[in-house]
């Protein structure tokens, strides 16, 4: 179905180009606000977190299990120290009078002293891995509080900018709806349609012969219907189907 054709002064097509000027910064402001280097820092710390997180906990989970295995091994240690000690306080005391007898204490306790180096050689492996284990955690749990102040930071300046940017645009907003109260709904309805389907730009002005919404030079027959069109007819531009404004600039 064939649009109706507009009509409006000469001027008011101009003040169309101020409204299109405006949307225009009110779009540049949208993309700052999405694309901010806060949003993307913020993600990327975001993501960097989540692994240190689950490696922290994993870290968690192996000094415990390291905690526990020392726990056991020192239990075991100290078991078999206070057999041998309970031995030789036997022999030392001199109520085992039996040279069979003392012979199987002497040789029951060399096993335990033999039984006592073999589990301080386990006590200190798993104080060793112990002790690495712990290295790993802390500068694990150095590393996530420190992106706790990191991000404080990043959404501090994010705020930031996106206050100064809503006052931007809420100054922007003011004085469109200025522009906007002084056109026809009509016009605006075709310029917004228009606007939608064009990248954002819905009207243009004709400079020189070129239309500056798709900067394609117009045909000589599209000129002269131009130039032959009265002073208040809404034109449209012949390759892009923008709203073209005539302006001082235009050379028709």
């Amino acid at each position: 179905m064939k649009e109706p054709t507009l009509n409006a002064e000469p001027a008011v097509q101009r003040r169309l180009l101020d409204l299109q000027d405006l949307d225009l910064q009110l779009d540049q402001v949208a993309h700052k606000r999405k694309s901010l280097p806060e949003h993307q820092a913020l993600a990327d710390l975001a993501a960097e977190k989540s692994v240190v997180d689950r490696d922290l906990v994993t870290a968690d989970t192996e000094v415990s299990d390291l905690q526990r295995e020392q726990k056991k091994a020192d239990s075991d240690v100290d078991q078999v120290r206070q057999r041998k000690a309970r031995n030789q306080q036997r022999m030392d005391s001199g109520q085992v009078t039996s040279a069979k007898d003392l012979e199987n204490l002497q040789h029951e306790i060399g096993s335990l002293d033999r039984r006592i180096s073999d589990l301080e050689d386990a006590e200190l492996e798993v104080m060793e891995k112990l002790e690495a284990a712990e290295a790993v955690q802390l500068d694990l749990r150095t590393r996530a509080e420190a992106f706790a102040g990191r991000q404080s930071e990043l959404e501090t300046s994010r705020d930031a900018a996106l206050k100064e940017l809503d006052e931007q645009r809420a100054g922007l907003g003011d004085k469109r709806a200025g522009v906007a109260a002084e056109l026809p709904d009509a016009l605006i309805t075709q310029y917004q349609r228009l606007r939608e389907h064009n990248g954002g730009i819905g009207a243009a002005p004709l400079v020189g012969k070129r239309c500056m919404g798709c900067r394609m030079e117009l045909a000589p027959s599209d000129l002269n219907r131009i130039k032959a069109a009265p002073a208040d007819a809404v034109l449209r531009c012949e390759e892009c189907g923008r709203i073209l404004v005539r302006t001082a600039e235009t050379s028709v």
